[in-house]
């Protein structure tokens, strides 16, 4: 009789517990649910906005449209024929490489050794006043920048040529945005001055997580500051370093402001970059199937440059 009230006992307390429990499975059910339906509202806004309009764009890039006039003429990959064949894109990818290698020297490797040096210090407050000093270029706005270089590069009134002057160095004094053979390394060069303190403060920022037990360990045996900074900083900044690199290179193939305020692509299309001239054809000279093209390429430079920054980044990483 008493195993019997055992049994039924039991019993109730597994009912109970299969009760209890499905309400709790049924909420679990409801919340990922709910959870799948946010993602699935910013795949659709992702989707909508980021994917579909690149995947258009390759559809564009095969027609000739006219937008006054709303006629669209399949043309298959005559544009990227005529890319091809174009001496001004040529140049412009020239010119977005040379951007590019002189910004990866100066924004990445240069911002690296700055940093260091920085973080190097032994005063917080001097480490913190050389942060600052550095990183006050980058809160201005690219335009106004691009507009402050412009009047120092003037030939009469700049103050680049009137220091040269100054100096005994008349024979550097040029018209240089007026210059075929400077006007691009002008732009760079207000480029790097303007951006090379946002790299050297993520730098720093990168630097600053490495524990300060390894410098002290190594300077103990013996190392001074250029092997730590070879065996120590540089190794556990390798993931900073890759990223900085992508973000530097494609920042490169997408340049378009600073050429726009200070040459918009002149003398004679030598600053051009594929950016400005994808502006140029598609909306100055009603060529969307072309400028479409050139926005093709852009894309396909970025996204191999990124992918194999990271394949080679993810391949070098260190573990502490």
């Amino acid at each position: 009789m008493a195993r019997t009230s055992d049994t039924i006992e039991s019993g109730a307390v597994v009912h109970g517990a299969a009760r209890s429990q499905r309400p709790r499975s049924l909420r679990v059910r409801f919340g990922n649910l709910l959870s799948f339906r946010w993602a699935a509202a910013a795949l659709i806004l992702i989707g909508w906005f980021v994917y579909y309009p690149i995947v258009d764009n390759f559809i564009v890039s095969t027609t000739d449209q006219d937008i006054y006039t709303g006629e669209v003429t399949n043309v298959g990959l005559a544009n990227y024929d005529r890319l091809l064949h174009d001496p001004v894109v040529l140049l412009a990818l020239w010119n977005n490489c040379l951007y590019a290698i002189i910004s990866v020297v100066f924004q990445v490797f240069g911002a690296f050794l700055l940093a260091a040096i920085i973080e190097d210090l032994r005063s917080e407050r001097w480490r913190r006043l050389w942060r600052a000093v550095y990183f006050v270029p980058s809160a201005i706005s690219i335009t106004v920048t691009g507009l402050l270089f412009y009047f120092i590069y003037q030939p009469q009134i700049g103050l680049l040529d009137a220091v040269l002057s100054r100096a005994g160095l008349s024979q550097f004094v040029m018209p240089w945005l007026g210059n075929e053979h400077t006007a691009i390394y002008a732009i760079i060069a207000m480029s790097q001055w303007q951006g090379f303190g946002y790299s050297t403060l993520l730098f720093a920022i990168a630097i600053q997580k490495i524990p300060r037990d390894l410098y002290d360990a190594a300077t103990i045996d013996g190392a001074g500051p250029l092997r730590r900074l070879w065996s120590i900083t540089f190794p556990l900044t390798r993931e900073m370093t890759g990223l900085m690199i992508i973000v530097t290179i494609t920042g490169a193939f997408q340049v378009f402001n600073e050429v726009m305020v200070m040459t918009a692509g002149g003398p004679n299309n030598s600053s051009q970059v594929l950016g400005t001239w994808l502006y140029q054809k598609a909306f100055i000279e009603d060529n969307f199937g072309y400028g479409a093209a050139i926005a093709a390429v852009i894309f396909v430079l970025t996204m191999l440059t990124g992918a194999a920054q990271l394949w080679y980044t993810k391949r070098r990483r260190v573990q502490l």
